[in-house]
């Protein structure tokens, strides 16, 4: 499996690797502390933070901008950990612009990844932060099953708890 395909897109979102070059446009949407306030690490809006969040993105090898319809620059998200002999992959470090929010941008971008996960996996795990209710509740819309908790240390920062989430290839959207 690629973790990093040159293009994903449907009607809502189009996804293509993260550059370099897109740290001052991603950190535009991330300097939002509200962004981060329930995430794991809600410090992550600051600069210095990003810095460290943007590099993990970019040396992950999985990492993709998200742009809109308008192609505006909207958020980031990621595939990585991909076990080829457990026949799975994780979809996560998701974030959008607040102005995202309640909007179908969030379901669009899973649902391409999952499309795009489901020609090569049969399982697709999401960590989510165990106070971002926000996050939990898109997980058990999108038909995600809470599987179990697990600590977690993201790049470059502390261990913390996370829900761990799962759907299968049998998933219908």
């Amino acid at each position: 499996m690629n973790l990093q395909p040159t293009h994903l897109s449907n009607e809502k979102v189009s996804l293509r690797p993260l550059a370099s070059i897109d740290f001052d446009s991603l950190y535009a949407v991330a300097n939002d502390p509200l962004i981060w306030e329930q995430h794991p690490n809600p410090d992550r809006y600051k600069y210095e933070v990003f810095q460290n969040y943007f590099k993990g993105a970019l040396e992950s090898g999985g990492a993709f901008i998200i742009l809109n319809e308008h192609n505006q620059v909207i958020g980031s998200t990621r595939f990585y950990d991909f076990k080829p002999e457990l026949n799975e992959v994780k979809i996560g470090y998701t974030f959008f612009a607040r102005t995202c929010w309640g909007q179908s941008y969030n379901r669009s971008t899973k649902l391409l990844m999952l499309s795009y996960a489901f020609d090569h996996v049969h399982r697709v795990i999401f960590h989510v932060g165990a106070n971002n209710i926000r996050s939990q509740k898109a997980m058990e819309k999108l038909g995600a099953i809470k599987e179990g908790e697990e600590e977690v240390a993201y790049y470059g920062e502390a261990t913390r708890l996370n829900f761990v989430y799962l759907i299968k290839s049998s998933f219908k959207s």
